[in-house]
């Protein structure tokens, strides 16, 4: 079977920003509530070169020469995406990234598993507009102070000539990428071992995901965008993987009483439960209201 790069991980990312520009029931979401964080970010990065990046850059200059002007700007951008990153907390953003999150899920047809965490009316003027309130936990990406700490820890990878930032970027990914998922496993309503074998599963691309990612929120001023439009692509990338459960489902279920000879086991037979279409979704049930 050839292998579809068009679907690959990294490029979801990307993949978020021209669905978030083309798709105007997402616009509101950045208007109201982020552009005066947009405006106070540009001021954090604007303080942090003004005033920490030519020291970074006779610091690192020592060891690394004409390179020290690069690396100085990725590590000044490291550390506004560390400020920014609190900031973010600090201003709830987190709530309208679940709201973006679950209007892309509705939107592509996954409304009956979004139901299973929140009301979805079924009527609204747009996707977000049919959004009600959570019934469980919603969280798009849970406070760490782990991976904050992760991230200053890592962030002296950049006095590393050449290799120090791609070294930066990928590990930064590796441990970020999963969590742009959490609201997904939510939704799926996964146990903390269930989580950790999807995760592992996937690391290779959650880390290229979590890579990409972090590369477009170092951008300064567009951060926040970026961060926004990231959670697009990982609505995305969900959509796609339970498209793929879905299919495997109906294929499952077709066969489910169907055995063939000794010689050829069934699919029925290599199907996992929860592949099955008829297995359920979750315990929680679904909160579609009428009217």
């Amino acid at each position: 079977m050839p292998l579809d790069l068009s679907k690959a991980a990294w490029l979801y990312p990307l993949r978020g920003i021209y669905y978030f520009l083309s798709h105007r029931f997402l616009w509101p979401l950045f208007k109201t509530r982020l552009i005066p964080i947009v405006l106070l970010s540009a001021f954090i990065y604007t303080l942090l070169f003004l005033f920490a990046y030519l020291p970074q850059v006779a610091f690192l200059a020592i060891f690394q020469g004409a390179g020290a002007w690069v690396n100085g700007a990725f590590l000044v951008l490291g550390e506004g995406a560390a400020i920014v990153a609190a900031l973010f907390e600090a201003f709830f953003v987190d709530e309208t990234l679940v709201d973006i999150f679950d209007a892309v899920m509705v939107s592509e047809g996954q409304g009956e598993l979004v139901a299973s965490s929140r009301v979805l009316y079924p009527q609204g003027d747009d996707v977000v507009k049919r959004l009600g309130k959570p019934t469980h936990s919603a969280v798009y990406a849970p406070f760490s102070l782990r991976q904050i700490l992760e991230f200053i820890f890592l962030l002296p990878l950049n006095f590393i000539p050449v290799a120090g930032v791609p070294m930066f970027l990928v590990l930064t990914g590796y441990r970020g990428g999963p969590f742009h998922h959490w609201r997904y496993f939510q939704l799926l309503d996964l146990s903390k071992q269930q989580r950790k074998e999807r995760i592992r599963k996937r690391q290779l691309q959650y880390t290229t995901f979590g890579t990409v990612a972090l590369v477009l929120q170092l951008i300064p001023v567009l951060s926040m965008f970026f961060l926004m439009s990231t959670a697009v692509g990982a609505a995305l990338w969900a959509v796609e993987m339970e498209n793929k459960r879905d299919l495997l489902g109906r294929r499952c279920d077709r066969t489910e009483n169907y055995r063939d000879d000794e010689r050829s086991p069934s699919l029925s037979d290599r199907c996992p439960a929860q592949y099955s279409a008829k297995a359920s979704r979750g315990s929680k049930g679904g909160n579609l209201r009428v009217g």
